[in-house]
């Protein structure tokens, strides 16, 4: 009798151990929509309205490449999960998976966040064969998102959709929403001042990722190489000293991807202040306010 009793005390605990998991389980999932972003500093700005309502997922791995990435299995099964897909726009590899959404799940909401930015063309190449030839034509600039002024638009483009596909947190959206246009207002303020002061001062990119930010304050951006994984032209780096000479361009903004002997070669003739700089970080506001921080440092 005895033993009959500990088996159902046993029984009793395993069942509400059972039931505590399964509820907890279930407010997991009711509390963690999932939404699917192109890029980490996108994630960032999706995030600040998002707040823990929903759950946002970034196609691009970690130190990925744009230019060359293919999205992965796991990528394309957290896409398949989401309850949306919020894309950058203009990003080349964003068309490769709308493809595979369109047959895989061709109901799945698409927002492109970066309506109504003007765009900026004439800093990218894009090359693909047709008939047996390399022909290559220009392309709206990608980087969006290196822009404070954008970032504001951006934000609009997020909370309307949020609000769409998620009806019920509105109000936290809303709130969420407008904290976050005024720390945009708040940094583009002070990053014009201080960017004034400065002289609007002209500075040096291997690739072209800082248009929109130059646009946005008047500055003169230098491109000394072109594509992320690609050498430059000796001819092209040439311009750009000549250029950084005349301009008087002193900050050299370098990413991960440059060869090191093309860097050398182009700061002997320019002594200019190198700074490593990563534009698809997901510390979206850290790295903006650290570009400000080198072209304002005298």
């Amino acid at each position: 009798m005895r033993c009959f009793r500990v088996s159902l005390l046993i029984l009793s605990l395993a069942v509400a151990v059972m039931a505590i998991v399964a509820g907890c389980v279930g407010n997991t999932s009711q509390a963690t929509k999932i939404v699917t972003v192109t890029l980490p500093p996108q994630k960032y700005i999706v995030e600040q309205i998002a707040g823990d309502r929903l759950d946002v997922r970034c196609l691009l791995s970690n130190g990925a490449n744009p230019e060359t990435y293919d999205p992965t299995v796991t990528n394309m099964m957290n896409l398949d999960k989401s309850i949306a897909y919020l894309r950058i726009g203009n990003v080349g590899f964003e068309d490769a998976v709308l493809g595979k959404i369109s047959h895989a799940n061709p109901s799945l909401p698409i927002y492109d966040i970066s309506e109504g930015i003007e765009l900026i063309t004439g800093t990218h190449t894009h090359y693909h064969a047709h008939d047996g030839e390399t022909v290559e034509h220009d392309t709206p600039d990608p980087h969006t998102w290196t822009s404070v002024k954008n970032a504001r638009v951006m934000a609009a483009n997020v909370l309307s959709a949020l609000k769409e596909i998620d009806p019920a947190n509105t109000e936290d959206y809303n709130e969420r929403y407008e904290r976050f246009v005024n720390r945009l207002d708040s940094l583009d303020s002070a990053f014009s001042s201080r960017l004034e002061a400065a002289g609007a001062p002209s500075f040096i990119v291997w690739h072209p990722s800082l248009s929109y930010f130059a646009r946005d304050y008047g500055l003169t951006q230098i491109v000394a190489g072109g594509s992320e994984n690609k050498e430059s032209s000796v001819t092209a780096v040439r311009q750009a000293i000549d250029k950084a000479t005349e301009t008087g361009a002193d900050v050299f903004f370098y990413q991960k991807d440059i060869d090191n002997r093309q860097l050398a070669a182009l700061n002997s003739s320019i002594k200019a202040t190198e700074v490593n700089i990563n534009p698809l970080s997901a510390d979206w506001e850290d790295e903006m306010i650290k570009i400000v921080d080198a072209l304002t440092a005298k």
